[in-house]
């Protein structure tokens, strides 16, 4: 029924029309949209899309007002570097926000590297305007020698407007997820589930001061992480600078 381009909902809908007697030949236009955006893979997943009437890549949430074309002049991760996508390359990092509850208008940035884990929390005081977290991104990367600067992947939120500021400042070359796919920012998220253990969800993010985020920073940065072989990120870190100045490979 797909390939004659009915939609999801016209396929449940003839199902429970040509089997009413039979609920496991029913299907709900749900469980159909959840087979082809969250568990097909791979080519099968392009395939499947591609059967849509819309042809669309990525589910719209009803309800919910799109973001996308709102930062000026945002570059997609589609035209971000190919070296990117492995983590084997360093520099490239991610970035969001965590907010806070609604009341306290209060949020802490995250930016992770992606071949080591690092990760880097900017303090926002003031807020999370785009200025704010522009200055904040600026002071924390600016630091870093060009060689670990490269490019950083950040969501489609408004906070981001400023990213021209900070690739001229820092010469970090900034790219915008797809809107609603966390998953292109693997790390960046799984580390955002990582600290609200320390900062949970509906809170006032703003009690936190730099040096409680950075006790936090350095927890994470110190717990050792299966896929680099249980060593820790900063251990990591530290090895790509020594393998830097010295130009030799080594193993942390």
């Amino acid at each position: 029924m797909l390939d004659k381009r009915y939609s999801p909902d016209q396929v449940s809908g003839r199902l429970k029309l040509k089997h009413p007697d039979y609920p496991s030949m029913q299907i709900s236009h749900e469980t159909i949209y959840q087979s082809l955006y969250v568990y097909s893979r791979g080519e099968l997943k392009r395939e499947l899309k591609a059967q849509l009437r819309r042809g669309q890549t990525t589910r719209k949430r009803r309800g919910r007002k799109e973001n996308r074309g709102r930062i000026p002049n945002a570059v997609s991760i589609h035209d971000r570097p190919k070296e990117v996508e492995g983590r084997l390359v360093p520099g490239h990092h991610e970035g969001d926000l965590i907010k806070g509850s609604i009341a306290s208008n209060s949020a802490v940035g995250t930016i992770v590297e992606r071949t080591t884990g690092y990760l880097t929390l900017l303090h926002l005081p003031q807020g999370y305007g785009a200025n704010h977290v522009a200055d904040a991104i600026i002071t924390e990367l600016s630091a870093l020698p060009d060689w670990l600067a490269k490019t950083l992947t950040w969501d489609r939120g408004t906070e981001m407007c400023q990213h021209a500021r900070v690739t001229q400042a820092t010469q970090i070359r900034c790219f915008f997820a797809d809107p609603y796919t966390s998953w292109q920012r693997g790390s960046n998220e799984n580390t955002n589930g990582l600290l609200r253990d320390y900062m949970p969800k509906s809170t006032d993010l703003s009690v936190y001061t730099a040096q409680d985020l950075q006790v936090i920073a350095d927890d994470l940065n110190d717990r050792p992480r299966k896929r680099l072989r249980y060593h820790t990120p900063r251990e990591a870190f530290a090895t790509l600078l020594a393998e830097q100045q010295t130009g030799v490979a080594t193993t942390p």
